[in-house]
């Protein structure tokens, strides 16, 4: 395939631009494997980059911090012509051309085995947003959460790690409690497993009480900002939080009193720079007891690269619940 199609982000001035190109082989950037992509995926961080020019390191860029496809080139020897593998995180889409292209071509060193257990389609339904939340999920169990201690919170339930992380939880029968700003959205929750939907404001911190009544034995966090405070306020003794994301915003005020008189954990998950022995052991869990129960009907939703830069949009304006994936 010498000439195929790619979403293109430059800049010319003070001016942006994002456009399907046709492009070659020369305009990828250097690298040891050359996938052709099945699947990429639309993320928050993904709309960032588009739409508002973040983390882009250089132009012209194509964005798309996922990928899952077939090896057709690789000059390192631990990958093969006809292999399937993943490629997400690293600087992936934002100071390397990534997903949205039907070539792409990147450091061997960024590559995972697609593990057993999951097709290439099921990788982009998971794609960063369930690797971060599986990651979550390990972290709060390597730090003592049991399903018996409690139940779990999940913020910014309707986003990509926070449905994910509904259904992961539910899966290995955790009372998950789902928050949302969008009521209409509860049968959605409650499909994916949530026991309880409540509405974004309840836990909103906007009176800045450092402590309050013990409500949950852990919780998973893509929000931050005064929702974040409030976990610190609720969390039950010994109690762990995953902050994953900063959507509500990144300043948290808060004071010292929940982490000594209560003994509480803060979680930082960073899926970007995550160890590789890491990376490949959390993707073979989600290819097995992580896995979602619910990987297809509503949770997932497949647009063409055509359709994409309106999609781009609508994720930062919270209009976009689950996962998008793009098909190549």
């Amino acid at each position: 395939m010498n000439q195929f199609k790619a979403l293109v982000l430059d800049k010319s001035g003070d001016q942006s631009s994002l456009d399907i190109r046709q492009i070659s082989m020369e305009d990828l950037p250097e690298g040891e494997v050359t996938i052709r992509v099945a699947y990429s995926s639309v993320n928050f961080k993904d709309g960032t980059v588009a739409i508002q020019n973040q983390f882009v390191e250089s132009y012209p860029l194509i964005p798309g911090i996922d990928l899952a496809g077939t090896v057709i080139d690789s000059t390192d020897a631990r990958f093969k012509e006809g292999e399937k593998v993943i490629v997400t995180s690293y600087q992936l889409g934002t100071g390397h051309s990534g997903g949205f292209s039907e070539i792409a071509r990147v450091p061997a060193d960024w590559v995972v085995p697609l593990p057993d257990g999951l097709s290439l389609k099921e990788a982009m339904i998971l794609g960063t947003a369930g690797f971060t939340a599986g990651l979550s999920v390990k972290r709060l169990e390597d730090n003592g959460l049991k399903s018996s201690e409690g139940p779990v919170l999940v913020a910014g339930a309707t986003g990509g790690v926070g449905s994910l992380a509904v259904n992961m939880l539910a899966k290995r029968n955790y009372k998950v409690i789902a928050s949302t700003g969008k009521s209409s959205e509860e049968g959605y929750l409650k499909d994916l497993g949530a026991a309880e939907v409540i509405h974004r404001n309840e836990i909103m911190d906007t009176d800045q009480v450092p402590i309050r009544e013990e409500k949950w034995a852990g919780a998973v966090d893509p929000v931050g900002g005064k929702t974040l405070q409030y976990i610190f306020s609720t969390l039950k003794y010994g109690g762990s939080v995953a902050t994953c994301g900063l959507t509500g915003g990144v300043e948290v005020s808060t004071t010292v009193i929940p982490a000594i008189s209560r003994g509480i954990n803060w979680l930082g998950i960073d899926s970007v720079e995550c160890p590789m022995d890491q990376r490949v052991n959390v993707w073979k869990r989600l290819g097995d007891d992580l896995k979602p129960t619910s990987m297809e009907n509503e949770l997932v939703n497949e647009i063409s690269l055509e359709e994409l830069p309106d999609v781009l949009a609508n994720i930062l304006e919270g209009k976009v619940r689950g996962r998008t994936l793009v098909k190549l």
